[in-house]
């Protein structure tokens, strides 16, 4: 050890036998916990349907055979209960707190599930709600869980940061818009993944357009996508653009998304269980 050892090895260059690797931030989840994958849903902003994704993807990959589960981080916002129509409460017992099931078996743990009025606002500060969020992980008992979607909320503040830092989170799914704005905001996105050292998969574009059922064709109506631009920019994949659809809508209006058909993210799917090692941006 030298002898003006300031006891701060990350900011050292001395090679000495006393030297000692950061500690790492990652919490253990819970004892009785098996989760073997997790995946961020992210977006730069609100608004652009970052929960519906996160439910889609929970539903393909179910229908897949996978044993599936939603961690809702977006604790003042929480709207993945209210999708899957779920309105029983979690309870725990002597071991720990235990997710509540939907109609087709995704585990789901939301602070809506523990609250007594789903409707009454969350007045907590940044600090708590990024506690909440890592209390989720490591009291809440996942049991064989194969992919847990984590639903982030919006931006790059005191919860995301949380969650790269206390989850072993695999890698991130960004939630985009077409709007010319979202280049600035993916941007965000991707910077925050490189900085925590966390992978991104690839976009998927909501709001991407409506298929006109009298005409048949598609409608451009939050203006023309710049998805594929911006995924070239970053060398990043399209896993899905997802239209408007007027059908999905009324099914989440009335919890009912386990029913819908149509499997637009299915090449998302594919390419999780593809994906056995996801890679960093540099």
């Amino acid at each position: 050890m030298s002898d003006n050892c300031t006891q701060t090895c990350s900011t050292c260059g001395v090679d000495c036998a006393e030297r000692r690797e950061p500690k790492s931030m990652l919490e253990e989840p819970h004892e009785l916990s098996r989760v073997k994958k997790v995946i961020g849903v992210v977006s730069g902003k609100g608004g652009v349907g970052k929960s519906l994704v996160t439910s889609l993807l929970a539903v393909t990959m179910q229908r897949k055979g996978y044993n599936v589960a939603i961690l809702d981080a977006d604790i003042t916002g929480p709207s993945i209960p209210k999708i899957f129509g779920i309105t029983d409460k979690a309870i725990g017992n002597a071991m720990g707190l235990l997710p509540v099931k939907s109609l087709t078996g995704i585990d789901i743990m939301s602070v809506n599930l523990l609250i007594d009025n789903d409707s009454d606002p969350v007045l907590w500060r940044g600090p708590i709600l990024a506690g909440a969020v890592k209390q989720f992980w490591t009291d809440v008992i996942w049991d064989d869980v194969d992919y847990m979607f984590i639903d982030m909320p919006p931006g790059t503040g005191d919860v995301p940061l949380t969650v790269f830092q206390s989850i072993p989170v695999d890698g991130i799914i960004i939630v985009i818009s077409p709007q010319e704005l979202v280049g600035m905001i993916v941007s965000k996105a991707v910077k925050m993944a490189q900085l925590m050292k966390v992978p991104v998969i690839g976009l998927a574009e909501n709001m991407a357009y409506f298929n006109c059922p009298d005409c048949g064709q598609n409608h451009d109506i939050f203006g023309t996508s710049h998805v594929g631009r911006i995924a070239a920019q970053y060398g990043l994949e399209v896993l899905a653009r997802l239209p408007v659809d007027p059908q999905l809508a009324e099914l989440c209006d009335q919890g009912r998304i386990e029913e819908f058909k149509i499997d637009w993210l299915n090449e998302a799917a594919d390419v999780l269980t593809r994906n056995e090692k996801m890679e960093v941006i540099k």
